[in-house]
């Protein structure tokens, strides 16, 4: 089947099979920020922007896309770039391998939670994300600084 989309700001076409799954569709078309940690639904690794809302690319086949906008981390470098920062800065990014999804999904929540999410507000939001090297404390002290950066002060419950 042909589908027409916009990838990462870019309208592309391609001929797909109908049961092709939107992970392996993007890391064939080159987006390799978009990995494949469980493919059930519960590690996040595989975060993509669909219309601008996070889904799992996982769990979304790439039919789906038909005339619809996919945003990875390749097409979110400069917001990533600052983001990772924090993260080297506190010492949160560890292995890797969990951080396009986290970085994706953090992007995606500074544009959606009001201008002072609560802490339960972003545990929330983030909770579909798995990272086996951390217990969670150093991601939560970087998005407190990062959206203090962003003039989003963080209220505690």
């Amino acid at each position: 089947m042909k589908i027409e989309y916009w990838l990462n700001g870019r309208k592309e076409q391609a001929e797909i099979d109908a049961g092709l799954m939107l992970l392996d569709f993007l890391r064939d078309h080159g987006c390799y920020s978009v990995k494949c940690g469980c493919e059930t639904t519960a590690c996040g690794l595989c975060t993509v922007w669909l219309n601008e809302k996070p889904v799992l690319s996982c769990a979304v086949l790439a039919a789906r896309i038909d005339g619809q906008h996919v945003t990875t981390l390749e097409g979110l470098q400069d917001e990533a770039k600052e983001f990772a920062q924090y993260m080297a800065s506190e010492g949160s990014d560890q292995c890797g391998y969990c951080n396009p999804g986290f970085v994706m999904n953090v992007l995606s929540m500074v544009r959606e939670l009001s201008d002072t999410p609560t802490e339960a507000e972003i545990k929330e939001y983030l909770a579909g994300n798995l990272c086996r090297c951390t217990g969670y404390v150093s991601h939560m002290r970087v998005l407190r600084r990062y959206l203090a950066a962003k003039g989003k002060e963080v209220q505690d419950a």
